[in-house]
């Protein structure tokens, strides 16, 4: 199936191969896309080679930069490159599941006639808890500061989503310099401050794999205190999200747009 509103913006970083299983993927069933962006933050110069030949076969636009420059430099100078009405966001250590297609059209076809919706969202660590069914699974997603619980500020999400190439008119840019998990966040908090609308899809482990293998493991690394399953320790870390998040919504600063 051919989306030629929409380029595929990956971003990369010492990952060739996790990269190319997943643009083989997509030509295995058949999803071409208007153009592809791959966005790499300054690779070693064995994956750099190897990008350059992945180009050539896969005719991707390749956005490099001299030396490593963080999350939020590396989405904004690919974002910067996508030409099309539509981005799909899609981080190297991902697969798309067979029918993926299928989730896609629906998404598009959701855009185009919800103008108000700026992204749709394909995969989550966990059900987003406040949700409004729309159609084909997919479902409005719902905020409210009176809302119980620090999950509901996760409306935005760097996990694959398809959003509106114009989304830094609304949003502004991603926050440079900083680490990954913070940089995402800001953006989150950005799209809630900026009334953005966004759908879900229910079936969020049925898009998309996240694969992290042996010999590319994930570059990202969090503290014990973020990923303890400790009662005490989750019981804490709730009660400090509720209070940091909400601080961080009241204070919140756009970035330049």
């Amino acid at each position: 199936m051919m989306f030629d509103t929409i380029t595929l913006l990956v971003t990369h970083y010492n990952r060739s191969q996790s990269l190319q299983r997943l643009l083989n993927a997509f030509v295995k069933q058949e999803v071409y896309f208007g153009d592809i962006v791959v966005s790499d933050d300054g690779s070693r110069p064995e994956h750099l080679d190897r990008l350059h030949e992945l180009a050539e076969i896969y005719n991707f636009r390749l956005i490099t930069t001299s030396k490593n420059r963080g999350l939020g430099n590396n989405i904004n100078k690919g974002q910067d490159a996508v030409q099309t009405n539509y981005t799909l966001y899609v981080q190297e250590d991902f697969d798309p599941y067979p029918g993926f297609d299928e989730r896609l059209k629906d998404a598009l076809d959701i855009m185009d006639e919800r103008k108000d919706v700026d992204l749709v969202r394909f995969y989550a660590y966990f059900k987003y808890p406040y949700l409004k069914p729309f159609r084909n699974g997919f479902s409005e997603m719902k905020f409210s500061v009176f809302y119980p619980g620090y999950r509901k500020f996760h409306m935005y999400s760097d996990h694959p989503h398809l959003r509106r190439t114009s989304f830094f008119h609304k949003f502004g840019r991603y926050a440079e310099g900083l680490k990954g998990d913070r940089t995402e966040f800001l953006m989150a908090i950005s799209f809630i401050k900026h009334k953005g609308k966004a759908m879900f899809y229910e079936d969020f482990k049925g898009v998309f794999d996240q694969i992290n293998p042996e010999s590319e493991p994930s570059t990202m690394t969090r503290s014990d205190f973020r990923q303890s399953d400790n009662p005490f320790i989750s019981f804490a870390r709730m009660i400090y999200r509720n209070i940091k998040h909400n601080y961080d919504l009241f204070t919140f600063k756009s970035h330049n747009k």
